[in-house]
């Protein structure tokens, strides 16, 4: 059994389990799965809005699958997430992401 299926395996136990979710999307990305990956960010995202570095894989994600307008979006609420939870690192992390982003 693979590392994805291992995973898809313990989420089916407890579907909603954030680490889980963020586990599968980055093996799905080493896969080149880029809709897999989306699917799970989203899902957590959803589910756990304040789960900060699901931000910058996503916009990163968004960014690969041309969706300049998700990406900004994301990475700018990932932002706002990080700073609401004083998450000094991540925030400088999303923020330069995004401007490299912007002066693409």
């Amino acid at each position: 059994m693979n590392r994805i299926e291992q995973l898809q395996k313990m989420l089916e136990l407890q579907p909603n389990d954030a680490f889980l979710l963020h586990a599968l999307a980055l093996e799905n990305v080493k896969m080149e799965q880029w809709q897999a990956a989306r699917k799970h960010w989203e899902t957590l995202l959803a589910h756990q809005p304040s789960y900060v570095g699901a931000y910058y894989h996503l916009a990163k994600l968004y960014e690969v699958l041309g969706e300049a307008n998700l990406a900004d979006e994301t990475y700018q609420k990932g932002m706002q997430v990080a700073k609401q939870a004083k998450d000094n690192h991540a925030y400088n992390e999303l923020q330069a992401a995004w401007e490299d982003f912007a002066d693409a």
